[in-house]
């Protein structure tokens, strides 16, 4: 399980403090961007932000509202939301240039946001990336008890609560889907994907690197590898991988 980690306060313009970490050192800035009901305290995030120290490098951690030790309430939540406090934590957070680091949901708001940073956006680096997973994650009869109850819940895997999908995250989803359109981003872009997956199909890595519109895209398939990639092999592929777009 996930334990507290020491953070400071980012605070909203509605004065909502959400939790993060920061490595000061040379840029550009790794951004790690967590899991749907994930936060920074988890081993990968947590293995960046020890690579960025041990390596001088700038890195941010950061929790979503209502996830980890961000103040909110996880149910009123949205992917479009996270997203607005994404950038409002780089903007004010961040100096230069910044690289995207996300895991699964956390891959569906880098690419969000990272449109949205334009110039400043010098990489990305998804792992097992889930954008359009309100698209493709559900049956329709799933479908139908998300907006007719508001609420599905599934079995978790990695714990003892079920995993709850909201309406209002449910649809912000649907208004942001990116795989049957160019993905605005002309950065170094890398993918690391477990064929393993039982909750991202790994052919949706390889769809995203034909939506991305850089022309410097590569996708790592981790044959035996399941949705975490989490194993000591995987985090190292992980952090050379941070290495290779930090140019070290």
């Amino acid at each position: 399980m996930s334990q507290p980690l020491s953070h400071n306060w980012f605070i909203r313009a509605d004065g909502l403090r959400l939790a993060y970490r920061k490595a000061e050192g040379a840029g550009p800035t790794f951004v790690f961007l967590p899991g749907y009901m994930s936060d920074m305290a988890g081993g990968k995030a947590t293995a960046v932000f020890d690579w960025a120290v041990a390596n001088g490098r700038a890195c941010l951690l950061l929790d979503y509202a209502g996830c980890g030790e961000s103040e909110g309430d996880f149910a009123e939540q949205s992917l479009t939301g996270w997203c607005d406090d994404v950038l409002a934590m780089i903007d004010a957070l961040v100096d230069g240039p910044a690289v995207l680091i996300g895991s699964s949901m956390g891959g569906w708001l880098m690419l969000l946001a990272g449109e949205a940073l334009g110039a400043r956006l010098a990489g990305m680096i998804g792992i097992a990336p889930a954008p359009d997973f309100t698209r493709w994650g559900f049956t329709d009869a799933q479908r139908e008890a998300i907006l007719t109850e508001g609420v599905h819940f599934e079995h978790n895997p990695y714990g003892p609560e079920p995993t709850p999908t909201y309406k209002g995250l449910y649809e912000s989803g649907e208004a942001s889907l990116m795989l049957d359109r160019a993905i605005a981003v002309d950065c170094p872009v890398r993918l690391l994907q477990g064929q393993a997956d039982a909750d991202v199909p790994w052919k949706i890595s390889l769809k995203l690197a034909s939506a991305l519109r850089s022309n410097d895209v590569r996708v790592t398939l981790i044959k035996d590898g399941d949705h975490r990639l989490s194993r000591d092999t995987d985090i190292a592929l992980l952090l050379a991988t941070v290495a290779e777009v930090a140019g070290c």
